[in-house]
């Protein structure tokens, strides 16, 4: 039985080896490599762009924050009042 397994396993990796070799020689197959090949590499930079969001994110909620806080009325001074006493002595007509 173990004689068996290894003469399968033989074949099986025998028949991998040819059909390696055979996609090799197929022009599509090379397409499809170098297809995959840019999608990698597209996706690689498609990562590094969307770790530079955090980045922006964080600042972009800094910027809110500090607008929403200068746009906030600013808090109201006590009233003074613009009325005139009426104990203020009045001026003589003659002075």
């Amino acid at each position: 039985m173990a004689q068996s397994r290894q003469d399968l396993l033989s074949k099986l990796a025998d028949r991998g080896e040819d059909v390696v070799g055979k996609l090799a020689d197929m022009p599509a197959a090379q397409r499809l490599v170098d297809a995959g090949m840019q999608l990698k590499e597209r996706v690689d930079e498609l990562q590094k762009r969307v770790r530079g969001l955090d980045a922006l994110e964080r600042r972009v909620a800094a910027l809110e924050k500090k607008f929403d806080e200068l746009s906030r009325p600013a808090k109201a001074a006590p009233k003074r009042t613009t009325t005139r006493r009426a104990t203020q002595a009045k001026k003589s007509p003659g002075s």
